[in-house]
């Protein structure tokens, strides 16, 4: 091993900054930065990336040592491709300096800001795309100029601009949320309501908010996978990233004064007038097969999709499931084959070089569900179809947060709402009054999607607890 990764005498400078982007997770580092890296080469343009950590230095510290560059691996069953990264012009780390931040963001040179932030990221009600008010950093936000949340800092960076009579900068959110363009638009304008109604017109009037949608399959980054990086290439990165080789980003294209990189020349990339159909398929099949695998595979002891997609009896399940409960309720974008889709799912999924842990997938799933999977039940449910394995995925979820695993074993529910979920489940004395109570968490589920489905659900909750997570499976993967 020759030491830290190299800051690369090849790189004469860092490329001048044209985005920001809040939230420099994996995703992002494995996702969008490559395609923008990569439409700047044929295209050119000062679209350097300015990332931003928003809750812990370690991203920022990481980077900074290795001159802000990093390794992206390929993994596929073929093997492994890794690729330096140059994409970044700066990282920072927002608490440490604010008014730096909003400063740059205030730049007339930053074009766009982007976010992969999760769904908890936007401050929101799931149920209803619109911002949490009552949310603490919210409130926190309203009354003071040095932000505590992405929205925040979006809102503090508009209302900058707007002042010294620069243009708006473009919002593109990269995260999965169905119309995701829309949620951000909803949650800046009524941030920006709360704090001057002038700015929150001028936003809804000149800023724009394209709706995107994202996929690459992203493992999160484990000390031993770093260590056997730094065996294979000879140095070692302390922020590499690795994914699969697939990657899709279908982006509207609607930008302030059409500035943007050159996304159409990279393949993978689609520009399009409106993303929906794309990210509704993408959301039902991909999404929330992912949740449901993760949520019962981890229930029944398995660690990984890849685990799971190998046990025959989860892989009978999800097929049945996209068969016959999620593909009737999605109408694919033109040209696209649904049932070739899933079938592309079910071979990136059973990639062995990707160790996807189910107990990630699993975060956050208060945030995730309605988009995921209740948006398809209630679909469902109203065309008068059954929908009993997503029904068994979100009885799964409920007995994850409950907080205690089949063999009674505690687990580590990671969800804004985990305090909460727990203690309504550990208030209940039976699992039907469990299910009755998690259903009245209007964040989760509408009042009318709860009354539909409760009995259905209290059953599949019940039958969970009596006979285990892999047996329920099996049972509903050979039901027709």
């Amino acid at each position: 091993m020759t030491g830290n990764l190299p800051r690369l005498a090849r790189r004469a400078a860092a490329p001048r900054p044209g985005i920001v982007h809040l939230g420099l997770g994996a995703f992002f580092r494995a996702h969008g930065a490559l395609v923008i890296e990569d439409a700047m080469r044929p295209a050119g343009g000062d679209w350097g990336i300015i990332g931003v950590s928003l809750r812990s230095a370690g991203v920022r510290d990481n980077l900074e040592g290795q001159g802000n560059v990093y390794t992206a691996v390929e993994m596929s069953p073929e093997g492994q491709q890794p690729r330096i990264v140059e994409a970044l012009s700066d990282v920072i780390f927002a608490p440490q300096n604010p008014d730096a931040l909003l400063d740059l963001m205030a730049d007339p040179a930053i074009r766009i800001v982007s976010l992969t932030v999760t769904e908890k990221g936007y401050c929101h009600i799931p149920s209803l795309g619109t911002l949490d008010v009552s949310h603490p950093e919210i409130q926190k936000d309203i009354g003071a100029a040095h932000p505590a949340t992405a929205i925040g800092y979006i809102v503090r960076a508009l209302e900058r601009r707007r002042s010294a009579g620069v243009r708006p900068f473009t919002v593109l959110s990269c995260d999965n949320l169905p119309d995701n363009g829309r949620v951000a638009r909803n949650v800046v304008v009524g941030l920006a309501r709360c704090i001057d109604a002038d700015l929150a017109d001028w936003i809804e009037r000149d800023c724009r908010f394209p709706s995107t949608m994202v996929d690459r399959i992203v493992p999160a980054t484990t000390p031993d996978a770093i260590e056997r990086l730094a065996t294979r290439v000879g140095y070692r990165d302390l922020a590499p990233v690795f994914h699969e080789p697939f990657c899709q980003w279908v982006i509207e294209d609607r930008f302030v004064d059409d500035a943007r990189p050159g996304f159409e020349s990279v393949a993978g990339v689609q520009m399009v007038d409106d993303v929906a159909p794309f990210e509704l398929m993408k959301i039902r099949m991909l999404n929330g097969t992912h949740s449901a695998l993760a949520y019962l595979g981890y229930l029944a002891g398995l660690e990984t999709i890849s685990d799971t997609v190998r046990d025959p009896v989860f892989r009978g399940f999800v097929q049945r499931v996209w068969r016959d409960e999620i593909i009737p309720n999605v109408t694919p974008p033109e040209g696209v084959d649904s049932v070739a889709y899933a079938e592309d799912l079910l071979e990136r999924y059973a990639n062995p070089a990707i160790q996807h842990k189910t107990w990630q997938i699993a975060m956050d799933g208060s945030q995730k569900l309605p988009q995921r999977i209740l948006g398809t039940i209630l679909d469902a449910v109203k065309a008068g179809r059954r929908c009993d394995g997503l029904i068994l995925a979100v009885a799964g979820w409920m007995r994850y947060v409950g907080g205690t695993d089949e063999q009674g074993s505690p687990i580590d529910v990671k969800d804004p709402l985990a305090a909460r979920l727990r203690a309504l489940s550990d208030a209940a004395s039976s699992p039907r009054e469990k299910v009755v109570a998690l259903l009245n968490v209007t964040e989760v589920f509408t009042p009318e999607l709860a009354e539909l489905i409760k009995d259905d659900l209290c059953r599949a909750y019940e039958m969970l607890n009596r006979v285990g997570a892999r047996e329920c499976v099996r049972m509903r993967s050979q039901e027709t």
